[in-house]
């Protein structure tokens, strides 16, 4: 049996957040974050749930996917990045950190496959 991996993914916690509101700023740290990993953004889709309230949100890449959601009544933002090939999701975190100046994260990698 042929062992395949299809790719890596990130599950990434970050506590005490800031900017979890900013849809134009969260859009534009997506696309950044997938450039950094050698990722090419098919499309981002973005939903805001109102003021005062989180948005949820996916950037389907060529190469799989990075979604987001957030909960800025408690600070809190979880982001998912699956990408494949020579892609390395690592290299989204700083572009993730400066966006949204966490002051404590979870991060866990997983193969999959």
């Amino acid at each position: 049996m042929t062992v395949i991996n299809p790719g890596t993914h990130l599950l990434i916690d970050f506590y005490g957040a800031q900017n979890l509101q900013n849809i134009a700023l969260i859009e534009q740290t997506m696309r950044q974050a997938a450039t950094a990993c050698g990722a090419k953004v098919l499309e981002i889709k973005l939903h805001s749930f109102g003021e005062n309230s989180g948005i949820t949100g996916v950037a389907i890449l060529a190469e799989s996917h990075i979604s987001i959601h957030t909960w800025p009544e408690i600070e809190y933002v979880a982001l998912d990045v699956f990408v494949c090939g020579s892609c390395d999701p690592k290299k989204s975190l700083p572009i993730f950190r400066s966006a949204f100046l966490p002051q404590k994260e979870k991060i866990s990698e997983h193969q999959r496959g």
